[in-house]
């Protein structure tokens, strides 16, 4: 039984992890349980040195020590107060004013809305709660079908996920090792395709389906001519120099991310304060939920820290490595199994829990077979981004149905949200056949033209003694003979 224990411990290990995650055992305990348990039988056995465990503090103090992660906490703090300060609202009136008189409009509206408040919030439940509270129950007044209103709000919701300042995008590029900037960069032209390839659903719908989504009539239309230019350029304004004080900086190599997650915070707190919505009970609740994400996301980490302490221990990175490297088709294979396993882990594992367990296993496999990490970290991004919309247990579609209307059920935006996970999915197949959609513009090379280099010399005095020649040197070279 030993013999068998030390020659399969790094399967057993990841297999009773598996158990304690689909069993609802907390995650973060869950991680910490096995790696302690495993390594004080490693340690029984012989397999392990009894100062495993003095590793442990210098691990976990890492964690406190990350300065990339502080970036979370302000991310997280400014999507609440914008979403708090009635900023979503405002969006989804005026563009829905200003794309009512079109066949779809209200769709395209929630679309643009939520890939604008990815870019400032950067949170998933603030985006989907914001535009199932304001968007739903008008969509469904003027005759929205319930399936397809339900799918795009909370599809456009999780543009989150991928529309940086995302925080899968912060955790995925610490745990590959790579800067959180370039991370933007790369996402930045695959989350543009994808907000275009949800409005290209709608487009067809609108031909297919035109009952299914209905212009806004006449009456509803309350802003028309230079007064509607007016509300978008006074809506639109406000978000669009915030994100730009926090995405542009970071692209343009001004500020770090954590300083564009400060600045970000800061700015939001001022639109608050001139939308004259600060409040002392929106303070204390955009902190406390700030707290409580902040927590969990830290316990997470410490947690998958304590784990994989033990099972990079017993060598459990080199066996996966084994199980991956062997799989057939090289780097497509490759990519193709650990997208499928990605996706079938997301029906019970949220993005964080997946970002710290799974993708520390994979980087390393994946830079042993020459994959960019950017391009890895942006692919299984978008990817994890189905976790949200996954039935049953995808997250949008539980924050969708807490501000639901009654008249909508559960099964409506479980079957509204499949089309979305379909296009996802291409789009994890797009980029798995297009890197350069992620790559483009990164790390590149400078180019040197031979003919133009010049080596130019000092000039040099050679009527002047050099200073093996100069008397001093000479006085010592004579005085070497005079000690012997």
């Amino acid at each position: 039984m030993s013999e068998f224990l030390i020659a399969n411990m790094a399967p057993i290990i990841f297999a009773s992890m598996v158990v304690f995650l689909l069993v609802g055992f907390p995650v973060a305990f869950a991680l910490a349980a096995n790696g302690v348990l495993f390594g004080l039988i490693g340690i029984e056995l012989g397999l392990l040195g009894p100062q495993l465990f003095q590793a442990l503090p210098d691990r976990i103090f890492s964690v406190m020590a990350n300065e990339t992660l502080l970036a979370v906490p302000f991310f997280t703090f400014m999507g609440l107060v914008l979403e708090r300060s009635g900023m979503a609202e405002d969006l989804l009136d005026t563009i829905g004013q200003l794309f009512g008189p079109i066949r779809g409009g209200l769709a395209y509206a929630v679309i643009f809305v939520g890939a604008l408040l990815a870019a400032t919030t950067g949170v998933v439940a603030a985006s989907v709660i914001s535009m199932g509270l304001i968007s739903l129950p008008i969509m469904l007044r003027y005759g929205y079908d319930k399936r397809l209103a339900s799918g795009v709000i909370a599809a456009s919701g999780t543009l989150a996920q991928i529309i940086p300042p995302s925080l899968v995008l912060i955790v995925m590029a610490d745990q590959l090792g790579k800067s959180v900037g370039d991370m933007y960069a790369g996402a930045f032209v695959p989350a543009i395709i994808l907000t275009l390839l949800y409005v290209g659903y709608v487009i067809i719908v609108s031909f297919a389906r035109p009952h299914w989504v209905p212009a806004l009539p006449l009456e509803a239309r309350t802003l028309r001519g230079w007064k509607l230019v007016l509300r978008v350029f006074t809506t639109l304004l406000p978000p669009l120099l915030l994100i730009f004080l926090v995405l542009g900086t970071i692209f343009l190599g001004i500020a770090t991310p954590t300083e564009g997650g400060a600045m970000g915070a800061t700015g939001a707190l001022v639109m608050a304060i001139l939308r004259k919505r600060m409040t002392l009970k929106l303070l204390r609740q955009a902190m406390e939920s700030t707290a409580k994400l902040t927590t969990f996301v830290v316990f997470i980490l410490i947690g998958a820290r304590v784990f994989s302490l033990t099972f990079y221990g017993v060598d459990g990175h080199h066996w996966v490595e084994h199980l991956l490297v062997n799989l057939p088709g090289g780097q497509i294979g490759f990519l193709i199994a650990v997208n499928l396993l990605v996706f079938l882990l997301a029906f019970f594992l949220d993005y964080f829990e997946l970002a710290f367990i799974i993708v520390p296993l994979l980087g390393p496999v994946a830079e042993k077979m020459g994959i960019d990490l950017i391009w890895f970290g942006v692919l299984l991004g978008v990817n994890m981004q189905t976790s949200f919309l996954h039935p049953p247990f995808g997250f949008a579609l539980f924050f969708l149905r807490s501000v639901a209307p009654a008249s909508v059920k559960t099964s409506d935006i479980y079957w509204g949200a499949i089309p979305f996970v379909v296009i996802q999915l291409l789009m994890v197949s797009l980029l798995i056949a297009f890197p350069q959609l992620v790559t483009f513009g990164l790390d590149k090379p400078s180019v040197v033209d031979v003919n133009a280099v010049e080596i130019v010399l000092p000039e040099t005095n050679y009527d002047e003694p050099s200073e093996a020649e100069s008397p001093s040197a000479d006085t010592g070279d004579q005085a070497e003979p005079a000690k012997q």
